[in-house]
């Protein structure tokens, strides 16, 4: 098992068990296929928060040039 996948298992155990985990990454397709939430920051100032069924790359990307 690769070390990717293997901390994507274990991120799922723990969600699953309750447990809250944070994800930075600068892959979007990681965060998207991770998060239930996904805060965006640009210039350090947060842009939006989104729930994972409006976390699209195009909203995201928008939210991410728009500060």
């Amino acid at each position: 098992m690769g070390a990717k996948t293997a901390i994507y298992t274990l991120i799922e155990e723990l969600t699953s068990d309750g447990v809250g985990v944070i994800v930075i990454s600068s892959e979007l397709s990681e965060v998207l296929g991770l998060a239930r939430r996904v805060l965006v920051l640009s210039h350090g100032r947060q842009t939006g928060l989104l729930e994972r069924d409006e976390a699209t790359e195009e909203h995201v990307m928008a939210l991410a040039v728009s500060g």
